[in-house]
């Protein structure tokens, strides 16, 4: 392997380690959120994942492991994409926002590609604040831990321009 592909390896690694931890401070809040309001648990994502498998859960079915595997694989999954952006220089603050818009892009992309979740547009305001909220809190941990491990040991020195 090149030095670069070994860099980005490890900070796909370290990412997705970070993003276990994320995915886990992640569920803690929305544990603490829904002691508050009383929203019950979605189990949308452990439906799309069963239906990306090829089987056919039903709306009433609540397949609790399920939801924690689609879980975390995706924690693990995006964690890597935000340890490598660390590694590249696409760090702190603007970081965490876009990758927040990555993961909710991403699980939309998923429940929505399988006909297991609506469009975010139909939700009510309060259920899609709660969701970018939680989505944040997964954005920011996973942000802070890759920046604090790695470091831009492969950012580009072409410019401060896009083209």
């Amino acid at each position: 392997m090149t030095p670069r592909t070994t860099t980005l390896t490890r900070a796909a690694g370290i990412g997705a380690v970070a993003g276990l931890a994320a995915g886990s401070a992640m569920v803690l809040t929305e544990k603490v959120e829904q002691a508050i309001t009383r929203r019950p648990d979605s189990f949308v994502p452990a439906r799309a994942l069963l239906t990306a498998l090829g089987r056919r859960p039903s709306e009433a079915s609540k397949p609790t492991s399920w939801n924690h595997v689609m879980h975390y694989l995706t924690a693990a999954a995006l964690g890597a994409l935000r340890g490598v952006w660390s590694a590249v220089g696409i760090r702190g603050a603007y970081a965490n926002v876009w990758h927040c818009a990555v993961r909710l892009a991403f699980d939309q992309t998923v429940e929505n590609t399988t006909g297991a979740g609506a469009p975010p547009h139909t939700w009510p305001a309060r259920e899609l604040a709660v969701d970018v909220i939680h989505k944040f809190v997964f954005s920011l941990v996973t942000g802070i831990i890759t920046d604090r491990a790695i470091r831009p040991r492969s950012a580009s020195a072409r410019g401060r321009t896009s083209h």
